[in-house]
């Protein structure tokens, strides 16, 4: 089936280019790999309003939350500073789900989740289930789960990935958001 699918969203998409433009075997396989991948990434994507001006001078330190301190902290760093919502805060939790922390750059170290590299709903999952070996929770992570609050929308996110996917995409809409006249 997925490959019926990919096969169609090829000649669908070499249908512009004309005879002119015979494909070759490396720009199909190259071309096949990047609408597969368009493809199953299509549910994740999220709107994005380009045009916010890069700044000369880096932010101010100190402008994001601090990993070692809980929910107030968080609070008057995203609610007061920011304007969003517990739900924001919870939901862009969530991008933990990606990468590690490095040592050398945060004091911390490792993976939040077994599957560092993979968008979904782990990182809540994970926070759930307790302290493993070799996966990071920090301070701010824990603190999600002591907040009642915070701690229905992480139950709320590790059983329902969709619903952790729309919060997320409006929560990092709003995030993107700030500062952009536009907006």
């Amino acid at each position: 089936m997925v490959q019926t699918m990919v096969l169609t969203l090829l000649s669908d998409s070499w249908s512009p280019l004309g005879s002119s433009f015979p494909p070759s075997p490396m720009l199909i396989s190259t071309n096949w790999l990047v609408l597969l991948l368009l493809k199953l990434l299509e549910d994740l994507m999220f709107p994005f309003h380009p045009g916010r001006e890069d700044k000369p001078e880096p932010p101010v330190e100190g402008r994001l939350p601090d990993a070692t301190k809980g929910c107030d902290h968080l609070r008057d760093v995203f609610v007061k500073q920011m304007g969003l919502s517990d739900k924001d805060i919870v939901a862009l939790s969530g991008a933990h789900t990606l990468g590690r922390c490095h040592k050398e750059r945060s004091g911390f170290e490792g993976p939040w989740t077994a599957n560092p590299l993979i968008f979904d709903n782990s990182y809540f999952t994970e926070l759930l289930s307790g302290e493993k070996e070799g996966l990071l929770q920090l301070p701010s992570d824990k603190a999600l789960l002591c907040d009642p609050a915070f701690r229905p929308l992480v139950e709320k996110y590790a059983a329902d990935e969709d619903a952790f996917f729309a919060d997320y995409a409006k929560a990092h809409l709003t995030l993107s958001e700030l500062g952009f006249a536009e907006a």
